[in-house]
């Protein structure tokens, strides 16, 4: 059987390791190409002591080199404003496209343009693009060539949420997210305040106002609450651990009955073999879904309050970013979800 062949555009970050770590593994697939411009020509082991001895070496990320690679589909790992430039021509030349940076995500161009402080280098993009959350797009996923890869803090933020509005159990009004993201979450760079003497044995708030994923999350909210707009306050955390995401959710609700929230979860989640509902008012822990593509969520009602607070965790390199990717991917070529997936 001819296997899969994938390249990945920007290979060196973290996301790109994450990647070729679960390529690696995955049995109907394989690696065709992997790009970087700081490390063309130098052999993936390395730089990645990891992964010596497989013969793999970055090339440039020339989109002549890597037409010429025959790829099946491409992923591209790189940071934000740099996916257009390679998307066009490769959608041009029939190639499918996973991407794990923002630059798909938005539908709105004023939005993105507020966000991001420029405006779409391709706005007929926004809305030809998939949106890569296989939970609430599957169907649209399996005939997609291009596919926007949801953000991190939206993957622990949409999960637990969409079931939630879908069936009016909570308001859309007044939601508040605290997130807390582990260090890899800010990419593999060098910038102080990343690292260690500037993280370790800190616990800090950034961007409380105006964060870049915010208008994604909010996008996705409105849509499962069948609603045009949709607020909340998001406020995301940089947590002094490698990797992990944790979002804890406070929502205003008439439920008091925990087995109603819980009907809705079993409602939208039974099958999904990558969403694990904790019972009994357990709540996630990071370190449960660590290298794995789970989404696992915990909720409690709080008489005090009489708030609905819902958690989840997710680790913010798999399902946050690559291993979302590759369960994109398997959609797009009818294969099983869970291929090289945990």
């Amino acid at each position: 059987m001819v296997k899969i062949r994938a390249g990945i555009i920007g290979a060196s970050g973290y996301s790109g390791e994450e990647l070729i770590r679960l390529l690696l593994r995955h049995t109907e697939c394989e690696i065709s190409f992997i790009t970087s411009r700081g490390y063309a020509n130098k052999d993936l082991g390395e730089i990645f002591p990891r992964f010596s001895n497989l013969g793999l070496k970055f090339i440039e990320p020339d989109i002549e080199k890597i037409k010429a690679t025959s790829s099946d589909v491409i992923f591209l790992a790189l940071p934000h404003g740099l996916a257009t430039e390679f998307a066009i021509p490769l959608l041009n030349s029939s190639h499918k496209i996973i991407d794990i940076s923002a630059d798909f995500r938005l539908r709105d161009k004023e939005q993105y343009k507020k966000y991001y402080k420029e405006d779409h280098p391709a706005p007929e993009l926004l809305n030809a693009a998939t949106y890569g959350l296989p939970e609430l797009y599957r169907s649209q996923i399996k005939t997609a060539n291009l596919i926007a890869c949801a953000g991190c803090y939206p993957t622990s933020i949409i999960l637990p949420l969409m079931p939630l509005l879908k069936e009016k159990l909570i308001s859309t009004k007044g939601i508040v997210v605290s997130s807390g993201s582990g260090v890899s979450g800010a990419g593999r760079k060098v910038d102080l305040p990343y690292i260690y003497p500037e993280c370790n044995e800190s616990f800090r708030a950034y961007s409380v106002v105006k964060h870049r994923h915010l208008p994604e999350i909010e996008q996705e909210l409105a849509n499962a609450a069948s609603i045009s707009e949709l607020r909340i306050n998001f406020i995301p955390h940089l947590v002094p651990m490698n990797r992990g995401i944790n979002s804890t959710i406070i929502a205003d609700t008439g439920i008091k009955d925990l087995s109603v929230i819980e009907q809705a979860y079993s409602k939208y989640y039974k099958n999904e073999q990558f969403i694990r509902v904790l019972s009994n008012s357990k709540l996630p822990d990071t370190k449960n879904v660590s290298m794995t593509n789970l989404c696992e969520i915990g909720f409690v009602y709080d008489e005090h309050t009489g708030k609905l607070i819902v958690a989840s965790a997710i680790d913010n390199l798999t399902k946050g970013a690559s291993g979302q990717a590759i369960q994109c991917m398997n959609i797009m070529f009818g294969l099983p979800e869970n291929i090289a997936l945990l």
